[in-house]
């Protein structure tokens, strides 16, 4: 309806509600034995056909809880006290005592020739969707009656949703399948299809996959129903068995009163979370068993309904394609006819993204574009933007590094360059190569980049995964493998599983530092702890292959590793320790242009015979030691600093390596 005509349903519902209530006075003032009362029993005003829109509030409650004309008549007495003062006085007089001012079972039976006992049994629509409140300090017949404020509410217009299930149900903004992408569109089609055609009860709909974000889908699910659909917390749902019962009615009830026809049950977190996914329980198992209508559990997996029928569906983001045209269509762009790479190809390439989020990142690179008047501005933020907002899930498990390196900071052989270059070739060309060229079609395993960065400590492989993020505008995580194991069996892979699906959309580089903890060689199984081991690792090897952006392990002792495990990487990039010519070309680049130097020789200092890593930290020692004195960096600053830094590594500072310093 239109505000017009919900402001004419609002002065019907109001005008029938009144009339009601008139009647209902009447009837009561017949029981009290007042001469002026009309005779008759408690008349009702002619019902609106079941389907009408404009049926009044007290009709639909009526019709949507199959009331008899006795609980109609019993709800009718618990709102009039409510809403009209001069109820309250009448009841008293029924009841021939002043300090009962209120409707009771008894006073009801008195007032209809339809009454039955049966109205107020627990199992009878009154109680048993909590229409009604029954005091326990008295007989039946003798007990107050009161009108649930959630029913009252909606007998005088008023709809909103049950305080008391306000932080578990939360409604979903209505999609329509038109709204969803094609692939989307055409598994609500599947979903509404089975529901309509399963018998009673309707089976509980589960749909399953690492990339959650099933709300869309079941909106438009219920749309299509003539529904509407809201999401239950799974974090929220009583884990205490009385309190589930006492919330499945009030459940049930917001159900059929809201039209809230689907329910999806969130057991694991939807894009964009901070926190860590919830565990399934076994009161969400109860509570899909148990709750009427369409219920949809959206998780990971699939979950075994033992008491209701189940049936589950894969939902993943949608396709590559169906991204790009979201794209366009909400930069309001038309594709080249040329088919010649834009930036946004570039985007489709690097990030996998539900079509909702793509709309809101694209809403706010064109409001970029209209504050700076440049309606190219909004292709170019694009990159940027969705960087930015994929971080939040990843930044909670795992340590983001600013990267600032770039290929002039890199010394290492040509051959170890060349091969990180053929790692950047290779991460900008999946698209070509996977999907244009086709090699994706021929097989999905083996389409993830992993790489091994084997060297002493200090040799430059973490600012080798800097330069690859930097080159590729990309994110860089630090895993730390020792924190992520667990002596618990299966909570490694719960850890990794984690990691490995907040950076999917982004496609950020993992590195995962000090690799030789999982992967050392293998020895013979003995127990059930040395099987778990071999899963876990064979898990991070098949989710690092299937992982579509770069992955890259970090190690000091190559030959710890098992040689089963290199096979299934795709590099191996050797930090080898830094010879004298390599040792002088670092120190060249310790000292940032900025910084004040005097007399420094690189050649000599190259006599140290120590990584890049510790060539670093001598060149800082240095400079506060210079700055300390209002001094420029000499070589004397550079010794002081250099003896420290060995007695850090416990050796000695020999005379061959700082002869002619001066």
């Amino acid at each position: 309806m239109d505000d017009g005509g919900v402001m004419d349903w609002h002065r019907t519902n109001q005008a029938y509600l009144g009339r009601a209530l008139e009647e209902l006075k009447e009837s009561l003032r017949r029981c009290a034995g007042d001469p002026k009362a009309r005779s008759g029993d408690a008349a009702q005003p002619r019902l609106a056909p079941a389907g009408d829109a404009s049926r009044p509030a007290l009709e639909i409650v009526t019709g949507l809880f199959d009331l008899s004309r006795f609980e109609r008549l019993i709800l009718l007495l618990c709102a009039g006290v409510e809403l009209d003062s001069e109820v309250a006085g009448l009841c008293a007089a029924v009841h021939g005592d002043p300090s009962r001012p209120y409707p009771t079972f008894g006073l009801a039976l008195a007032m209809s020739a339809d009454a039955h006992w049966s109205a107020l049994a627990p199992t009878a629509a009154l109680r048993r969707w909590r229409l009604i409140e029954l005091a326990a300090d008295a007989p039946l017949t003798f007990a107050r009656l009161r009108i649930d404020e959630r029913i009252l509410h909606f007998l005088a217009g008023v709809s909103h949703l049950d305080g008391r299930l306000a932080a578990l149900v939360r409604p979903i903004e209505p999609v329509v399948q038109s709204d969803l992408a094609p692939s989307h569109a055409a598994l609500a089609a599947r979903i509404v299809a089975t529901w309509r055609h399963a018998a009673a009860p309707a089976p509980v709909v589960q749909i399953c996959g690492d990339q959650l974000d099933c709300r869309p889908l079941a909106s438009a699910v219920a749309a299509s129903l003539g529904l509407r659909a809201a999401v239950i917390d799974a974090g929220l749902v009583p884990a205490n068995a009385a309190e589930l019962d006492a919330t499945l009615p009030l459940l049930e009830r917001e159900a059929r009163l809201s039209g809230l026809g689907v329910l999806v049950v969130e057991t694991d977190q939807a894009e964009g979370a901070a926190t860590e996914p919830r565990a399934p329980s076994a009161s969400v198992t109860r509570l899909a068993e148990r709750l009427d209508g369409l219920v949809i559990l959206g998780e990971r997996e699939r979950r075994r309904i033992g008491q209701r029928a189940s049936v589950a569906f894969d939902i993943r983001h949608p396709l590559a394609r169906e991204q790009r045209d979201c794209w366009y269509a909400a930069l309001k762009l038309t594709p080249d006819a040329d088919g010649a790479p834009s930036p946004i190809d570039a985007v489709c390439a690097q990030f996998d993204l539900p079509d909702a989020l793509i709309r809101s990142i694209a809403a706010e690179a064109l409001a970029i574009a209209r504050s700076a008047a440049d309606d190219g501005a909004a292709t170019a933020a694009l990159w940027e933007l969705c960087r930015a907002r994929l971080r939040a899930r990843l930044d909670t498990l795992a340590q983001r590094i600013e990267t600032r390196h770039s290929w002039d900071d890199l010394v290492l052989p040509g051959s170890e360059i060349g091969i990180l270059q053929t790692i950047v070739a290779q991460l900008r060309q999946r698209t070509t190569v996977y999907d244009r060229w086709g090699f994706a079609a021929k097989s999905t395993r083996g389409l993830g980049i992993s790489a091994l960065f084997a060297g002493p400590s200090g040799t430059g492989k973490t600012m080798a995964a800097e330069v690859l993020a930097n080159q590729l505008r990309l994110d860089l995580y630090r895993i730390d493998l020792s924190s992520v194991m667990s002596k618990y069996i299966g909570e490694t892979e719960k850890n990794l599983r984690r990691v490995f699906d907040a950076a999917e959309e982004s496609g950020a580089i993992l590195l995962f530092d000090e690799a030789d903890a999982m992967f050392g060689k293998r020895s013979e199984v003995k127990d059930s702890h040395d099987r778990y081991a071999n899963i876990e690792v064979s898990y991070l090897l098949q989710r690092m292959e299937a992982y579509r952006g770069l992955a890259i392990l970090t190690t000091n002792m190559r030959s710890a590793l098992d040689p089963a495990f290199l096979r299934r990487l795709r590099f191996v990039v050797q930090f080898p320790f830094p010879d004298a010519p390599e040792r002088e070309a670092i120190w060249r680049r310790a000292f940032p242009p900025a910084a004040p130097t005097q007399g420094l020789d690189p050649a000599r200092l190259a006599q140290l015979r120590i990584a890049g890593g510790n060539i670093r930290n001598i060149a800082m020692s240095a400079a506060f030691l210079a700055a300390d004195a209002a001094e420029p960096v000499r070589m004397s600053h550079v010794l002081a600093a250099a003896r420290h830094e060995y007695a850090k590594l416990e050796r000695p500072l020999t005379a061959a390596e700082s002869e002619g310093w001066g």
